[in-house]
Protein backbone atom coordinates (compact mmCIF):
# COMPACT_ATOMS: atom_id res chain seq x y z
CA UNK A 1 0.00 0.00 0.00
CA UNK A 2 2.83 2.39 0.89
CA UNK A 3 4.67 1.64 -2.38
CA UNK A 4 1.49 2.29 -4.41
CA UNK A 5 1.04 5.70 -2.79
CA UNK A 6 4.68 6.58 -3.47
CA UNK A 7 4.32 5.70 -7.19
CA UNK A 8 1.21 7.88 -7.53
CA UNK A 9 2.99 10.86 -6.00
CA UNK A 10 6.02 10.49 -8.31
CA UNK A 11 3.73 10.29 -11.33
CA UNK A 12 1.92 13.42 -10.19
CA UNK A 13 5.20 15.30 -9.84
CA UNK A 14 6.33 14.22 -13.32
CA UNK A 15 3.04 15.31 -14.91
CA UNK A 16 3.29 18.67 -13.12
CA UNK A 17 6.75 19.41 -14.58
CA UNK A 18 5.77 18.21 -18.07
CA UNK A 19 2.57 20.27 -18.05
CA UNK A 20 4.41 23.47 -17.10
CA UNK A 21 7.02 22.93 -19.82
CA UNK A 22 4.38 22.37 -22.52
CA UNK A 23 2.36 25.35 -21.32
CA UNK A 24 5.29 27.75 -21.52
CA UNK A 25 6.24 26.50 -25.01
CA UNK A 26 2.67 26.90 -26.15
CA UNK A 27 2.24 30.41 -24.79
CA UNK A 28 5.49 31.70 -26.17
CA UNK A 29 5.26 29.97 -29.56
CA UNK A 30 1.63 30.47 -30.67
CA UNK A 31 0.79 33.24 -33.27
CA UNK A 32 -1.23 36.34 -32.45
CA UNK A 33 -5.01 35.98 -32.78
CA UNK A 34 -6.52 37.65 -35.90
CA UNK A 35 -5.68 38.14 -39.61
CA UNK A 36 -2.37 38.83 -41.28
CA UNK A 37 -2.13 42.49 -42.13
CA UNK A 38 -0.41 44.18 -44.91
CA UNK A 39 2.59 44.75 -42.83
CA UNK A 40 2.93 40.98 -42.29
CA UNK A 41 1.96 41.22 -38.64
CA UNK A 42 -0.95 39.75 -36.81
CA UNK A 43 -4.12 41.72 -36.75
CA UNK A 44 -6.20 41.52 -33.64
CA UNK A 45 -9.88 40.72 -33.85
CA UNK A 46 -10.83 43.72 -31.85
CA UNK A 47 -10.30 45.73 -28.76
CA UNK A 48 -12.61 43.39 -26.78
CA UNK A 49 -10.08 40.54 -27.02
CA UNK A 50 -6.84 42.38 -26.63
CA UNK A 51 -7.77 45.31 -24.57
CA UNK A 52 -5.54 47.41 -26.86
CA UNK A 53 -5.54 48.62 -30.45
CA UNK A 54 -3.06 49.17 -33.05
CA UNK A 55 -0.53 51.85 -32.72
CA UNK A 56 0.26 54.48 -35.19
CA UNK A 57 0.89 53.11 -38.64
CA UNK A 58 -1.10 49.90 -37.83
CA UNK A 59 1.62 48.31 -35.75
CA UNK A 60 0.74 45.83 -33.04
CA UNK A 61 1.02 47.04 -29.39
CA UNK A 62 3.85 44.75 -28.21
CA UNK A 63 3.71 46.01 -24.62
CA UNK A 64 0.08 44.96 -24.35
CA UNK A 65 0.86 41.55 -25.74
CA UNK A 66 3.62 41.00 -23.17
CA UNK A 67 1.33 42.06 -20.34
CA UNK A 68 -1.34 39.65 -21.55
CA UNK A 69 1.09 36.74 -21.68
CA UNK A 70 2.43 37.58 -18.23
CA UNK A 71 -1.07 37.58 -16.76
CA UNK A 72 -1.86 34.18 -18.27
CA UNK A 73 1.41 32.74 -16.97
CA UNK A 74 0.67 34.14 -13.50
CA UNK A 75 -2.75 32.49 -13.48
CA UNK A 76 -1.26 29.15 -14.53
CA UNK A 77 1.53 29.44 -11.96
CA UNK A 78 -1.00 30.12 -9.20
CA UNK A 79 -2.93 27.00 -10.21
CA UNK A 80 0.23 24.90 -10.22
CA UNK A 81 1.25 26.34 -6.83
CA UNK A 82 -1.97 24.97 -5.36
CA UNK A 83 -1.25 21.58 -6.91
CA UNK A 84 2.24 21.63 -5.40
CA UNK A 85 0.80 22.33 -1.94
CA UNK A 86 -1.56 19.37 -2.32
CA UNK A 87 1.32 17.12 -3.36
CA UNK A 88 3.42 18.27 -0.41
CA UNK A 89 0.52 17.58 1.94
CA UNK A 90 0.19 14.05 0.58
CA UNK A 91 3.93 13.56 0.89
CA UNK A 92 3.83 14.52 4.61
CA UNK A 93 0.98 12.07 5.22
CA UNK A 94 2.85 9.33 3.37
CA UNK A 95 6.07 9.98 5.34
CA UNK A 96 4.22 9.88 8.67
CA UNK A 97 2.43 6.66 7.77
CA UNK A 98 5.73 5.14 6.61
CA UNK A 99 7.33 5.98 9.99
CA UNK A 100 4.35 4.57 11.89
CA UNK A 101 4.44 1.38 9.86
CA UNK A 102 8.18 1.02 10.49
CA UNK A 103 7.75 1.52 14.24
CA UNK A 104 4.81 -0.91 14.20
CA UNK A 105 7.03 -3.57 12.63
CA UNK A 106 9.90 -2.92 15.02
CA UNK A 107 7.62 -3.01 18.08
CA UNK A 108 6.10 -6.29 16.98
CA UNK A 109 9.58 -7.74 16.47
CA UNK A 110 10.65 -6.53 19.94
CA UNK A 111 7.56 -8.02 21.60
CA UNK A 112 8.01 -11.31 19.75
CA UNK A 113 11.69 -11.39 20.79
CA UNK A 114 10.78 -10.73 24.45
CA UNK A 115 8.14 -13.48 24.37
CA UNK A 116 10.63 -15.95 22.89
CA UNK A 117 13.14 -15.09 25.60
CA UNK A 118 10.45 -15.43 28.27
CA UNK A 119 9.39 -18.81 26.93
CA UNK A 120 13.00 -20.02 26.81
CA UNK A 121 13.60 -18.81 30.37
CA UNK A 122 10.37 -20.22 31.77
CA UNK A 123 9.18 -23.06 29.57
CA UNK A 124 5.63 -24.32 29.96
CA UNK A 125 5.15 -27.05 32.59
CA UNK A 126 5.38 -30.67 31.54
CA UNK A 127 2.55 -33.00 32.41
CA UNK A 128 2.82 -36.68 31.56
CA UNK A 129 5.72 -35.93 29.20
CA UNK A 130 3.74 -33.40 27.04
CA UNK A 131 4.44 -29.70 27.16
CA UNK A 132 1.39 -27.65 28.01
CA UNK A 133 1.50 -24.73 25.57
CA UNK A 134 -2.20 -23.95 25.16
CA UNK A 135 -2.14 -21.19 27.76
CA UNK A 136 0.89 -19.48 26.19
CA UNK A 137 -0.68 -19.66 22.72
CA UNK A 138 -4.02 -18.39 23.99
CA UNK A 139 -2.30 -15.43 25.62
CA UNK A 140 -0.52 -14.61 22.33
CA UNK A 141 -3.76 -14.60 20.35
CA UNK A 142 -5.53 -12.46 22.93
CA UNK A 143 -2.81 -9.79 22.98
CA UNK A 144 -4.09 -6.47 21.45
CA UNK A 145 -2.75 -5.78 17.97
CA UNK A 146 -0.66 -2.68 17.34
CA UNK A 147 -2.45 -0.29 14.96
CA UNK A 148 -0.62 2.21 12.80
CA UNK A 149 -2.93 5.15 13.41
CA UNK A 150 -0.63 7.64 15.10
CA UNK A 151 2.66 7.74 16.99
CA UNK A 152 0.91 8.24 20.33
CA UNK A 153 -1.42 5.27 19.85
CA UNK A 154 1.44 2.99 18.83
CA UNK A 155 3.52 4.01 21.83
CA UNK A 156 0.53 3.64 24.17
CA UNK A 157 -0.23 0.15 22.87
CA UNK A 158 3.42 -0.88 23.13
CA UNK A 159 3.57 0.39 26.72
CA UNK A 160 0.39 -1.55 27.57
CA UNK A 161 1.76 -4.80 26.10
CA UNK A 162 5.09 -4.34 27.89
CA UNK A 163 3.32 -3.72 31.21
CA UNK A 164 1.20 -6.85 30.75
CA UNK A 165 4.30 -8.95 30.04
CA UNK A 166 6.09 -7.56 33.12
CA UNK A 167 3.05 -8.24 35.32
CA UNK A 168 2.77 -11.76 33.95
CA UNK A 169 6.47 -12.31 34.60
CA UNK A 170 6.13 -10.99 38.18
CA UNK A 171 3.03 -13.08 38.81
CA UNK A 172 4.69 -16.24 37.54
CA UNK A 173 7.75 -15.54 39.63
CA UNK A 174 5.64 -15.12 42.79
CA UNK A 175 3.83 -18.39 42.28
CA UNK A 176 6.58 -20.72 41.11
CA UNK A 177 9.71 -18.85 42.29
CA UNK A 178 11.90 -20.18 39.42
CA UNK A 179 15.04 -18.24 40.36
CA UNK A 180 14.84 -17.70 44.11
CA UNK A 181 17.83 -19.04 46.06
CA UNK A 182 16.85 -21.12 49.10
CA UNK A 183 19.95 -22.23 51.03
CA UNK A 184 20.04 -25.22 53.37
CA UNK A 185 21.61 -24.58 56.78
CA UNK A 186 22.87 -27.74 58.47
CA UNK A 187 23.41 -27.33 62.23
CA UNK A 188 26.26 -29.68 63.19
CA UNK A 189 28.32 -30.45 66.28
CA UNK A 190 30.09 -33.70 67.04
CA UNK A 191 28.23 -36.31 64.97
CA UNK A 192 30.34 -37.88 62.23
CA UNK A 193 27.04 -39.37 61.04
CA UNK A 194 26.36 -35.95 59.56
CA UNK A 195 27.58 -37.71 56.42
CA UNK A 196 24.23 -39.53 56.17
CA UNK A 197 22.39 -36.24 56.19
CA UNK A 198 24.75 -34.53 53.73
CA UNK A 199 24.74 -37.45 51.30
CA UNK A 200 20.94 -37.30 50.94
CA UNK A 201 20.89 -33.53 50.63
CA UNK A 202 23.44 -33.61 47.82
CA UNK A 203 21.77 -36.59 46.15
CA UNK A 204 18.34 -34.95 45.98
CA UNK A 205 19.46 -31.36 45.46
CA UNK A 206 18.22 -30.19 42.02
CA UNK A 207 20.63 -27.25 41.74
CA UNK A 208 23.73 -26.24 43.75
CA UNK A 209 23.19 -22.64 42.66
CA UNK A 210 19.57 -22.45 43.84
CA UNK A 211 20.16 -24.53 46.98
CA UNK A 212 23.64 -23.90 48.40
CA UNK A 213 24.39 -26.00 51.49
CA UNK A 214 25.95 -24.22 54.47
CA UNK A 215 27.16 -26.45 57.31
CA UNK A 216 27.62 -24.54 60.56
CA UNK A 217 29.63 -26.52 63.12
CA UNK A 218 29.76 -25.97 66.85
CA UNK A 219 31.78 -28.00 69.40
CA UNK A 220 35.05 -27.97 67.41
CA UNK A 221 34.94 -31.75 66.93
CA UNK A 222 37.86 -32.59 64.63
CA UNK A 223 36.52 -35.86 63.17
CA UNK A 224 33.19 -34.23 62.30
CA UNK A 225 35.05 -31.30 60.73
CA UNK A 226 37.04 -33.69 58.51
CA UNK A 227 33.84 -35.35 57.31
CA UNK A 228 32.34 -31.98 56.42
CA UNK A 229 35.48 -30.76 54.64
CA UNK A 230 35.62 -33.95 52.59
CA UNK A 231 32.73 -32.64 50.47
CA UNK A 232 34.93 -29.85 49.11
CA UNK A 233 33.12 -27.17 47.10
CA UNK A 234 29.80 -29.03 47.23
CA UNK A 235 29.06 -27.09 50.42
CA UNK A 236 30.28 -24.23 52.58
CA UNK A 237 31.72 -25.08 56.01
CA UNK A 238 31.60 -22.42 58.72
CA UNK A 239 32.55 -22.79 62.40
CA UNK A 240 30.99 -21.17 65.45
CA UNK A 241 33.91 -19.20 66.96
CA UNK A 242 32.71 -19.11 70.58
CA UNK A 243 33.11 -22.58 72.15
CA UNK A 244 33.21 -21.43 75.76
CA UNK A 245 30.86 -22.63 78.47
CA UNK A 246 27.91 -20.40 79.25
CA UNK A 247 27.29 -19.19 82.77
CA UNK A 248 23.91 -20.48 83.92
CA UNK A 249 21.99 -20.82 87.13
CA UNK A 250 23.09 -23.80 89.28
CA UNK A 251 19.85 -25.66 88.63
CA UNK A 252 20.41 -25.31 84.87
CA UNK A 253 23.95 -26.73 84.73
CA UNK A 254 22.57 -29.96 83.32
CA UNK A 255 21.03 -27.93 80.49
CA UNK A 256 24.36 -26.41 79.37
CA UNK A 257 23.91 -28.11 75.99
CA UNK A 258 20.59 -26.34 75.35
CA UNK A 259 22.24 -22.98 76.00
CA UNK A 260 25.01 -23.73 73.52
CA UNK A 261 22.51 -24.86 70.88
CA UNK A 262 20.55 -21.60 71.21
CA UNK A 263 23.78 -19.60 70.93
CA UNK A 264 24.83 -21.58 67.88
CA UNK A 265 21.46 -21.12 66.15
CA UNK A 266 21.62 -17.38 66.65
CA UNK A 267 25.15 -17.11 65.28
CA UNK A 268 24.47 -19.41 62.30
CA UNK A 269 21.26 -17.66 61.27
CA UNK A 270 22.98 -14.30 61.45
CA UNK A 271 25.65 -15.69 59.13
CA UNK A 272 23.05 -16.86 56.60
CA UNK A 273 21.00 -13.66 56.59
CA UNK A 274 23.58 -10.96 57.32
CA UNK A 275 26.92 -12.33 56.08
CA UNK A 276 25.70 -14.38 53.09
CA UNK A 277 22.73 -12.02 52.51
CA UNK A 278 20.10 -14.67 51.82
CA UNK A 279 16.40 -13.86 52.15
CA UNK A 280 15.27 -17.32 53.28
CA UNK A 281 16.70 -20.54 54.68
CA UNK A 282 15.73 -24.14 55.38
CA UNK A 283 17.21 -25.36 58.66
CA UNK A 284 18.05 -29.00 59.30
CA UNK A 285 20.17 -30.64 61.95
CA UNK A 286 22.96 -33.15 61.51
CA UNK A 287 20.75 -36.11 62.48
CA UNK A 288 18.02 -35.60 59.84
CA UNK A 289 17.57 -37.55 56.62
CA UNK A 290 15.49 -35.91 53.91
CA UNK A 291 12.93 -37.29 51.43
CA UNK A 292 13.38 -37.30 47.62
CA UNK A 293 10.95 -34.37 47.21
CA UNK A 294 12.38 -32.36 50.12
CA UNK A 295 13.59 -29.52 47.87
CA UNK A 296 10.46 -29.61 45.72
CA UNK A 297 8.33 -29.27 48.86
CA UNK A 298 10.04 -26.13 50.14
CA UNK A 299 10.38 -24.57 46.70
CA UNK A 300 6.62 -24.85 46.11
CA UNK A 301 5.70 -23.50 49.53
CA UNK A 302 8.09 -20.55 49.48
CA UNK A 303 5.61 -18.22 47.67
CA UNK A 304 2.81 -19.31 50.05
CA UNK A 305 4.96 -18.33 53.03
CA UNK A 306 5.85 -15.06 51.34
CA UNK A 307 2.28 -14.09 50.52
CA UNK A 308 0.41 -15.07 53.71
CA UNK A 309 1.31 -13.03 56.83
CA UNK A 310 -0.62 -15.50 59.00
CA UNK A 311 2.12 -18.08 58.28
CA UNK A 312 5.54 -17.88 59.88
CA UNK A 313 7.20 -21.16 58.91
CA UNK A 314 7.06 -24.19 56.63
CA UNK A 315 7.97 -27.50 58.25
CA UNK A 316 8.80 -30.87 56.73
CA UNK A 317 7.81 -32.67 59.93
CA UNK A 318 4.62 -34.33 61.18
CA UNK A 319 4.80 -34.99 64.94
CA UNK A 320 2.11 -37.65 64.53
CA UNK A 321 3.63 -39.04 61.35
CA UNK A 322 3.91 -42.66 62.44
CA UNK A 323 3.15 -45.22 59.75
CA UNK A 324 -0.23 -46.22 61.19
CA UNK A 325 -1.38 -42.62 61.71
CA UNK A 326 -0.90 -41.25 58.18
CA UNK A 327 -2.60 -41.97 54.86
CA UNK A 328 0.01 -43.53 52.51
CA UNK A 329 -2.22 -42.72 49.51
CA UNK A 330 -2.19 -38.96 50.28
CA UNK A 331 1.47 -38.02 50.09
CA UNK A 332 0.47 -34.65 48.59
CA UNK A 333 -1.78 -33.67 51.52
CA UNK A 334 -0.68 -30.61 53.51
CA UNK A 335 -2.07 -28.88 56.62
CA UNK A 336 -1.84 -25.69 58.58
CA UNK A 337 -0.81 -26.15 62.21
CA UNK A 338 -0.58 -23.83 65.21
CA UNK A 339 2.18 -25.98 66.71
CA UNK A 340 5.76 -25.13 65.69
CA UNK A 341 7.11 -28.49 64.42
CA UNK A 342 10.77 -27.72 63.61
CA UNK A 343 12.91 -30.64 62.35
CA UNK A 344 13.46 -29.26 58.86
CA UNK A 345 11.80 -25.85 58.56
CA UNK A 346 11.88 -22.72 56.44
CA UNK A 347 12.37 -19.23 57.86
CA UNK A 348 12.33 -15.85 56.09
CA UNK A 349 14.72 -13.01 56.86
CA UNK A 350 11.85 -10.69 57.81
CA UNK A 351 10.81 -13.14 60.51
CA UNK A 352 14.40 -13.52 61.73
CA UNK A 353 14.65 -9.74 62.02
CA UNK A 354 11.67 -9.93 64.37
CA UNK A 355 12.94 -12.88 66.43
CA UNK A 356 16.69 -12.22 66.66
CA UNK A 357 16.64 -9.25 69.08
CA UNK A 358 14.77 -11.33 71.68
CA UNK A 359 16.29 -14.74 70.87
CA UNK A 360 16.36 -16.88 74.03
CA UNK A 361 19.49 -18.13 75.79
CA UNK A 362 18.14 -21.73 75.83
CA UNK A 363 15.23 -23.97 74.78
CA UNK A 364 14.69 -21.99 71.61
CA UNK A 365 12.11 -24.39 70.13
CA UNK A 366 9.76 -24.23 73.13
CA UNK A 367 10.30 -20.47 73.17
CA UNK A 368 9.08 -20.35 69.56
CA UNK A 369 5.86 -22.07 70.71
CA UNK A 370 4.98 -19.35 73.21
CA UNK A 371 2.08 -17.06 72.22
CA UNK A 372 4.32 -13.98 72.49
CA UNK A 373 6.37 -15.27 69.55
CA UNK A 374 3.73 -17.17 67.62
CA UNK A 375 1.22 -14.30 67.64
CA UNK A 376 -1.56 -16.57 66.36
CA UNK A 377 0.49 -17.44 63.28
CA UNK A 378 0.65 -20.93 61.83
CA UNK A 379 3.05 -23.23 59.99
CA UNK A 380 2.47 -25.65 57.13
CA UNK A 381 3.21 -29.33 57.73
CA UNK A 382 2.76 -32.46 55.58
CA UNK A 383 0.64 -35.56 56.05
CA UNK A 384 3.79 -37.66 55.54
CA UNK A 385 7.07 -36.26 56.87
CA UNK A 386 9.82 -35.12 54.49
CA UNK A 387 12.45 -35.67 57.21
CA UNK A 388 13.21 -38.35 59.78
CA UNK A 389 15.65 -38.22 62.67
CA UNK A 390 18.24 -40.93 63.25
CA UNK A 391 19.94 -39.23 66.19
CA UNK A 392 18.84 -40.94 69.36
CA UNK A 393 21.87 -39.66 71.24
CA UNK A 394 21.91 -35.95 71.96
CA UNK A 395 21.24 -33.27 74.54
CA UNK A 396 17.62 -34.47 74.89
CA UNK A 397 18.92 -37.93 75.92
CA UNK A 398 16.56 -39.66 73.50
CA UNK A 399 13.36 -38.01 74.77
CA UNK A 400 10.43 -39.21 72.62
CA UNK A 401 12.80 -41.04 70.30
CA UNK A 402 12.09 -44.61 71.38
CA UNK A 403 8.36 -44.01 71.83
CA UNK A 404 7.59 -41.82 68.80
CA UNK A 405 10.41 -40.49 66.64
CA UNK A 406 11.92 -43.76 65.51
CA UNK A 407 8.55 -44.76 64.00
CA UNK A 408 8.01 -41.62 61.89
CA UNK A 409 7.37 -42.54 58.25
CA UNK A 410 9.59 -40.84 55.65
CA UNK A 411 7.94 -40.07 52.33
CA UNK A 412 9.38 -42.03 49.38
CA UNK A 413 7.03 -40.89 46.60
CA UNK A 414 8.10 -37.77 44.70
CA UNK A 415 5.24 -35.28 44.67
CA UNK A 416 5.52 -32.46 42.06
CA UNK A 417 4.39 -29.77 44.47
CA UNK A 418 5.51 -26.90 42.22
CA UNK A 419 2.90 -28.01 39.66
CA UNK A 420 0.07 -28.22 42.22
CA UNK A 421 -2.33 -25.48 43.26
CA UNK A 422 -1.49 -24.89 46.93
CA UNK A 423 -3.66 -21.81 47.40
CA UNK A 424 -6.00 -23.86 49.60
CA UNK A 425 -3.40 -23.40 52.37
CA UNK A 426 -3.99 -19.64 52.51
CA UNK A 427 -5.79 -18.70 55.71
CA UNK A 428 -8.95 -17.28 54.11
CA UNK A 429 -9.53 -20.47 52.15
CA UNK A 430 -8.24 -23.06 54.59
CA UNK A 431 -9.93 -22.06 57.85
CA UNK A 432 -13.56 -22.13 56.70
CA UNK A 433 -13.26 -25.42 54.78
CA UNK A 434 -11.30 -27.17 57.51
CA UNK A 435 -13.69 -26.22 60.31
CA UNK A 436 -16.69 -27.18 58.17
CA UNK A 437 -15.14 -30.57 57.47
CA UNK A 438 -14.33 -31.17 61.15
CA UNK A 439 -17.66 -30.22 62.66
CA UNK A 440 -19.77 -31.82 59.96
CA UNK A 441 -18.10 -35.17 60.77
CA UNK A 442 -20.19 -37.52 62.96
CA UNK A 443 -19.40 -37.25 66.68
CA UNK A 444 -18.44 -40.68 68.04
CA UNK A 445 -17.11 -42.12 71.28
CA UNK A 446 -13.58 -43.44 71.52
CA UNK A 447 -15.00 -46.90 72.25
CA UNK A 448 -16.77 -46.85 68.86
CA UNK A 449 -13.43 -46.27 67.16
CA UNK A 450 -11.65 -48.94 69.14
CA UNK A 451 -14.32 -51.56 68.50
CA UNK A 452 -15.12 -50.32 65.01
CA UNK A 453 -18.06 -52.60 64.41
CA UNK A 454 -20.75 -49.93 64.48
CA UNK A 455 -18.91 -47.46 62.24
CA UNK A 456 -19.37 -47.50 58.49
CA UNK A 457 -16.95 -46.11 55.95
CA UNK A 458 -13.48 -44.52 56.19
CA UNK A 459 -14.66 -41.40 58.02
CA UNK A 460 -13.94 -38.76 58.93
CA UNK A 461 -15.20 -39.14 62.51
CA UNK A 462 -14.90 -36.67 65.35
CA UNK A 463 -13.89 -37.38 68.96
CA UNK A 464 -14.47 -34.44 71.27
CA UNK A 465 -12.34 -33.43 74.25
CA UNK A 466 -13.24 -30.67 76.69
CA UNK A 467 -10.29 -30.41 79.08
CA UNK A 468 -6.56 -30.92 79.29
CA UNK A 469 -7.01 -34.29 81.00
CA UNK A 470 -9.58 -35.58 78.52
CA UNK A 471 -7.30 -34.61 75.65
CA UNK A 472 -4.39 -36.53 77.16
CA UNK A 473 -6.50 -39.62 77.82
CA UNK A 474 -7.93 -39.70 74.30
CA UNK A 475 -4.56 -38.96 72.69
CA UNK A 476 -2.84 -41.81 74.52
CA UNK A 477 -5.59 -44.27 73.66
CA UNK A 478 -5.57 -43.29 70.01
CA UNK A 479 -1.76 -43.39 69.73
CA UNK A 480 -1.00 -39.70 69.09
CA UNK A 481 1.35 -37.49 71.10
CA UNK A 482 -0.37 -36.16 74.21
CA UNK A 483 1.89 -33.28 75.27
CA UNK A 484 0.93 -29.62 74.86
CA UNK A 485 3.16 -26.55 74.58
CA UNK A 486 1.56 -23.27 75.70
CA UNK A 487 -1.75 -25.13 75.46
CA UNK A 488 -1.25 -26.16 71.80
CA UNK A 489 -1.33 -29.90 70.98
CA UNK A 490 1.22 -31.24 68.50
CA UNK A 491 -0.03 -30.83 64.90
CA UNK A 492 -3.12 -29.01 66.22
CA UNK A 493 -4.94 -26.35 64.22
CA UNK A 494 -7.61 -24.44 66.13
CA UNK A 495 -7.31 -27.20 68.71
CA UNK A 496 -8.01 -30.00 66.16
CA UNK A 497 -5.59 -32.91 65.69
CA UNK A 498 -6.07 -34.88 62.46
CA UNK A 499 -4.78 -38.45 61.96
CA UNK A 500 -5.74 -41.96 60.88
CA UNK A 501 -6.87 -44.59 63.36
CA UNK A 502 -7.21 -48.13 62.01
CA UNK A 503 -7.63 -46.78 58.51
CA UNK A 504 -10.26 -44.16 59.38
CA UNK A 505 -9.77 -40.39 59.41
CA UNK A 506 -10.27 -39.01 62.93
CA UNK A 507 -10.47 -35.46 64.23
CA UNK A 508 -9.63 -35.10 67.92
CA UNK A 509 -11.32 -31.76 68.44
CA UNK A 510 -12.54 -29.31 71.10
CA UNK A 511 -16.25 -28.36 71.23
CA UNK A 512 -17.60 -26.33 68.33
CA UNK A 513 -17.07 -22.61 68.82
CA UNK A 514 -13.46 -22.91 70.02
CA UNK A 515 -11.83 -19.47 70.30
CA UNK A 516 -8.32 -19.75 71.82
CA UNK A 517 -5.72 -21.97 73.48
CA UNK A 518 -5.43 -22.12 77.26
CA UNK A 519 -1.75 -21.74 78.22
CA UNK A 520 -2.49 -23.28 81.62
CA UNK A 521 -2.93 -26.64 79.88
CA UNK A 522 0.85 -26.93 79.37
Amino acid sequence: MVRKKGSLILCGGFLFVAWNALLLLYLWGRPLSGRLGEGGGAEPVGKEEWGVGRGKGGQVNLAGEVIRLAEEVEVQLETQKKLLKQIEGHRAVWARQRDVGKRDTEDKKDIKHEMVQQEQKHPPPVRDGVEVREQAEAKETQKPALTAVSDSKVEQQHATDTKEEEEAKTDKSSTSSPEVVIPILVIACDRVTVKRSLDKLIQYRPSPELHPIIVSQDCGHADTARVIRSYGDQLTHISQPDLSDIRVRPEHRKFQGYYKIARHYRWALNQVFNTFSHSSVVIVEDDLEVAPDFFEYFRALYPILRSDPSLWCISAWNDNGRDALVDPARAELLYRTDFFPGLGWMLLKDMWDELEPKWPSAFWDDWMRQPEQRKDRSCVRPEISRTITFGRKGVSLGQFFDQYLRYIKLNTEFVPFTKLDLSYLLKDQYGVKFILQVYSAPLVKIEDLQQGGSLKGPGPFRVQYSSRDSFKVFARNLGVMDDLKSGVPRTGYRGVVSFLYRGRRVFLAPPEGWTHYDVSWS
